[in-house]
C-alpha cells in the first residue's frame, strides 16, 4: 500500500472506559476526527454502555477488555481507564497487535513504566502515545514554536499551575486512594509541559510542600488539596509548580516560561470567552469552569494527530505527542514530589 492510500485508510478505534472523560473522547472520535471510525466501546458498567447505545454511531459494546482486544476489526484502542490499569492494558493491546492511546499517567509505579517501555520496543510498528494534551493546545503549541525560534533567548525557568474549581461533592477525596496524590494527579501535566518547553532536561532534585485547606478527608491518604513544588533540572534549569483543588473561580491553568531575552505566558487570564462584565463590583470576565472546557481544542487536536500517525501520515504535529519515555519521566518526577511532600525533605533523583 502506498503512502497516500495508507493515509486515506480509516482507523477503526475502540474506546475503553466511558466515564466523564471517556465520553468526551468517544464523541470526538465518533464525530470530529477525520479518518477515525469508532467501531467499539468497552465498559464494565451497564449505565455507561447504555449511554454509548444512545449517543455513539452503533459501536459494538463490550463489558470485558479482553473481548474488545479479540475484535479483529479494531485497529487501535483508546484507554480512559483507572491509572492502576494503564500499564497492563497497554501491554495487552500491543501484544494483540493494536495501536494504543492511553490517558495519563502511564503508571503510578516506575517499574511498571519501565516494563511498558521494554514491551513497546518489541512492537516498533505500533503507535503508543500518552495523553498529555497540553502539547496540542494551540496556545501552548504557539509558545513552544516561539521558544524554539529563539523568541525569548535560552529558556531556563518555567512556572506552571493546575488549579481546579472546588468540588463540594468530594470527588477528589473518593479518588484519593488510587490517584497517586495531587502531584501525580494534577501536576503531572505541568511536569510534562515544563520538560517539553525547556528542551526535555533531566530532573536532578525536587522539593514539595502542601496544605489541606478544605478537604480534610485527604489526610487519610497522605494527600493535600493545595501543593507547591520546585524541580531542579540539569544545566541549571528550574520549574515551579502549584496545584490546587479548592479554587473558587474555576479551572485556572497557566504557565510562564522565562528566558535570557524575554518571557512568555500562556493562559494567565483563564477567561471562558471574550465577554467582559461591567457592574457595581468592577470589571471582570468569567473563568473556564473545568479542564474539559479549557482544553477542548487540545483533546481534539491530539486525537487527530494520533489517527494521522496510525495512518502513516506522521507529520510534525503527529510526532509532537508525549512518548512512553516522556510519560516515564513525568511519573519519576511526580513520585519524587510525593515522597518529598510526605518526608518534608528534598529528594535527589
Amino acid at each position: 500500500m502506498n503512502a497516500a492510500a495508507a493515509h486515506d485508510k480509516r482507523v477503526r478505534l475502540g474506546v475503553v472506559g466511558l466515564g466523564r472523560l471517556g465520553k468526551r473522547h468517544a464523541e470526538n472520535l465518533a464525530y470530529r476526527v477525520p479518518g477515525a471510525e469508532l467501531v467499539a466501546a468497552c465498559s464494565p458498567l451497564e449505565e455507561e454502555r447504555a449511554w454509548a447505545r444512545g449517543t455513539l454511531p452503533s459501536p459494538r459494546l463490550y463489558d470485558d477488555y479482553a473481548k474488545l482486544l479479540d475484535d479483529s476489526e479494531v485497529d487501535a484502542v483508546w484507554l480512559v481507564t483507572p491509572s492502576s490499569l494503564h500499564a497492563q492494558q497497554i501491554v495487552d493491546a500491543l501484544r494483540a497487535g493494536k495501536h494504543v492511546f492511553c490517558e495519563k499517567p502511564l503508571s503510578l509505579d516506575l517499574a511498571e513504566c519501565e516494563r511498558v517501555l521494554a514491551e513497546a520496543a518489541r512492537f516498533p510498528h505500533l503507535q503508543a502515545t500518552i495523553g498529555f494534551m497540553r502539547r496540542f493546545d494551540p496556545s501552548y503549541k504557539d509558545a513552544f514554536d516561539k521558544i524554539a525560534a529563539g523568541a525569548i533567548g535560552r529558556p531556563f525557568l518555567v512556572r506552571s499551575q493546575t488549579t481546579d474549581k472546588n468540588d463540594t461533592d468530594g470527588f477528589f477525596v473518593r479518588f484519593a486512594a488510587t490517584s497517586g496524590g495531587i502531584f501525580l494527579d494534577c501536576t503531572v501535566h505541568d511536569i510534562d509541559v515544563a520538560r517539553w518547553l525547556l528542551g526535555k532536561p533531566r530532573a536532578t532534585r525536587v522539593f514539595a510542600a502542601g496544605a489541606v485547606a478544605l478537604h480534610e478527608g485527604l489526610r487519610e491518604f497522605g494527600d493535600v488539596d493545595n501543593g507547591v513544588a520546585i524541580c531542579e533540572f540539569e544545566g541549571g534549569k528550574l520549574a515551579m509548580f502549584y496545584a490546587s483543588r479548592t479554587q473558587a473561580h474555576g479551572n485556572d491553568t497557566h504557565s510562564e516560561v522565562i528566558g535570557t531575552a524575554g518571557a512568555l505566558a500562556v493562559g494567565r487570564n483563564p477567561r471562558a470567552n471574550r465577554v467582559e462584565i461591567y457592574d457595581a463590583s468592577g470589571i471582570r470576565n468569567e473563568c473556564t469552569p473545568s479542564f474539559f472546557d479549557r482544553f477542548e481544542d487540545a483533546f481534539l487536536h491530539e486525537a487527530r494527530a494520533f489517527v494521522a500517525a496510525v495512518q502513516g501520515g506522521a507529520g510534525s504535529e503527529a510526532q509532537a505527542g508525549a512518548t512512553l519515555a516522556d510519560a516515564l519521566e513525568a511519573t519519576r518526577i511526580g513520585n519524587a514530589l510525593r515522597q518529598s511532600l510526605q518526608s518534608g525533605q528534598a529528594v535527589t533523583l
